[in-house]
């Protein structure tokens, strides 16, 4: 959506929100005070807050402190990488366990902070907008799954966080608590269940893509369900979202014939997208970047190898240089073998150094195996104003169909005839035979079929074996399936610690 509308009133909208909790952003000039009470006169400028909302969802693959490459980093099927061991404290130190109060990044906490004061702001004019009343229903129900979406991240990454349901004055955000997490939990499962009827059940994707609609709510929910162990519940939602097993379900959802076209960048918005998050070549520049301006997907700059130089083009990949981070481990690279998404999943620079086609420098963590899902090629290399490194336009998943498909195998208990045709479906997309349905079996499709798009950390969380598979990066049980509070949040606040951070 962002890409059909660029409307100044975002970023007006921007300078009124509060970034965090923290004292620094609670020094408000009050022209911004006065500019907002004279907002949300009509429905555009209603509409133009909607989309401010939508901004926050960028944080999945925009900026360098974006969902992909940090979870990435912490799983075991990537290292940090990067140009040596404190090229981002934040990444770096959450990829070894290290992470404290002072190295993880603040935005992941304040950004989608932001994101829900925007909502929160929204619902709060809304009923004073004079519009349509089914395009006011809609406009609030889009920003309450997409607070419940903010929030569900939230939950997932720090666990104890504020619910704050209303814009706060500066004053307010000094007493603000923590929420108890099932309390969190139950708000996004109210802001959802009640907002699945007004949402369009599909949507002109030339005009509107990126926008909710009622498969792309319930996938949430089926979602947050699972999350809870609320296992019946998630299967009941996420079977709406799949309908048929590798048919087409009641909202158009269908898997995408050819695996390798998941990775299209002009592929926009196809059957297999059920959440979506868009970018575009803007102009972005250092300036803007990871802020309100930057539209593009900082993923693509971020995969790339260092210096990259293509030697033999008959054999190697035309593809501009970046900045090595999220390289695949040896023991990822071992895991594929055979699979037919292999060579769409990894990009082995190793091989075609050793062959003389290609030559790069080995940044930190190298092991020569890079993430193909997101690597430009030189015909995606932007030449406008800006800066190129910062303009790539590829959009990103946030939920694919056949995620959708193995959450709903995983909910159904790993057994039975629907999980079979579910596990069955996602694999004959590439080619391979049923294997008999179990957890096992799932969890290692998820592996495969979902590598390198920043679920595989939540994943070892959920099932409750990150302690043993990341034992080696130093991972603590009872302390890191969870974030420590930034250290700015905590400042002036009644925000307390996590535990043992």
């Amino acid at each position: 959506m962002k890409n059909n509308i660029k409307i100044l009133a975002i970023a007006t909208l921007a300078s009124l929100t509060f970034a965090s909790c923290s004292t620094e952003d609670l020094e408000v000039d009050p022209k911004g005070l006065e500019v907002e009470s004279n907002y949300y006169q009509n429905e555009a400028e209603a509409f133009s807050g909607l989309v401010s909302v939508y901004d926050l969802m960028r944080k999945n693959s925009g900026g360098f402190e974006n969902m992909i490459t940090m979870f990435n980093a912490g799983s075991d099927d990537h290292y940090a990488g990067g140009g040596n061991s404190s090229d981002g404290a934040g990444i770096q130190s959450f990829s070894n366990y290290t992470i404290n109060t002072n190295t993880v990044p603040d935005s992941y906490f304040s950004d989608y902070y932001r994101g829900i004061y925007r909502a929160n702001l929204l619902l709060v004019k809304l009923p004073n907008v004079p519009m349509p009343d089914a395009t006011k229903a809609r406009f609030a129900a889009e920003a309450k799954v997409l607070r419940a979406f903010y929030y569900f991240n939230l939950v997932r990454m720090f666990k104890n966080v504020p619910l704050i349901l209303e814009p706060l004055s500066a004053s307010q955000f000094y007493s603000v608590t923590q929420a108890a997490p099932a309390d969190v939990y139950a708000q996004i499962e109210l802001d959802i269940t009640e907002s699945i009827a007004n949402l369009p059940v599909t949507v002109n994707v030339s005009s509107d893509g990126g926008r909710l609609t009622q498969g792309s709510a319930r996938a949430i929910l089926g979602k947050v369900y699972l999350y809870q162990g609320k296992n019946s519940q998630a299967a009941a939602e996420l079977a709406q979202v799949n309908g048929t097993p590798g048919g087409t379900s009641q909202y158009g959802y269908s898997l995408v014939a050819n695996f390798n076209d998941l990775w299209n960048f002009s592929n926009r918005f196809n059957s297999e997208s059920v959440l979506e998050v868009s970018h575009s070549a803007q102009g972005s520049s250092w300036g803007t970047w990871g802020g309100n301006q930057d539209e593009g997907n900082t993923v693509n700059q971020m995969v790339g190898p260092r210096s990259y130089v293509r030697l033999n083009p008959a054999f190697a990949p035309d593809l501009p240089s970046g900045w090595s981070f999220n390289v695949f481990t040896e023991d990822f690279y071992t895991f594929m073998q055979g699979d037919p998404r292999f060579n769409a999943t990894i990009l082995d620079l190793k091989a075609l150094k050793q062959a003389g086609h290609a030559d790069y420098i080995g940044a930190y963590q190298d092991t020569g195996y890079f993430l193909n899902k997101f690597m430009p090629k030189q015909s995606d290399v932007y030449s406008g104003p800006g800066d190129a490194v910062l303009n790539f336009k590829q959009n990103t998943y946030a939920i694919r169909l056949a995620d959708t498909y193995l959450m709903e195998a995983e909910a159904l208990g790993a057994t039975g005839a629907r999980a079979q045709a579910l596990l069955d479906a996602v694999r004959g997309r590439v080619g391979l035979g049923s294997v008999p349905v179990s957890l096992t079996a799932i969890k290692n499709e998820r592996r495969r079929e979902l590598a390198g798009e920043g679920h595989r950390w939540f994943d070892l969380v959920r099932w409750g074996d990150a302690p043993t598979v990341l034992a080696s990066r130093g991972f603590v049980a009872g302390k890191n399936e969870i974030l420590p509070i930034p250290a700015r949040e905590l400042e002036g606040t009644q925000l307390v610690q996590n535990p043992i951070y």
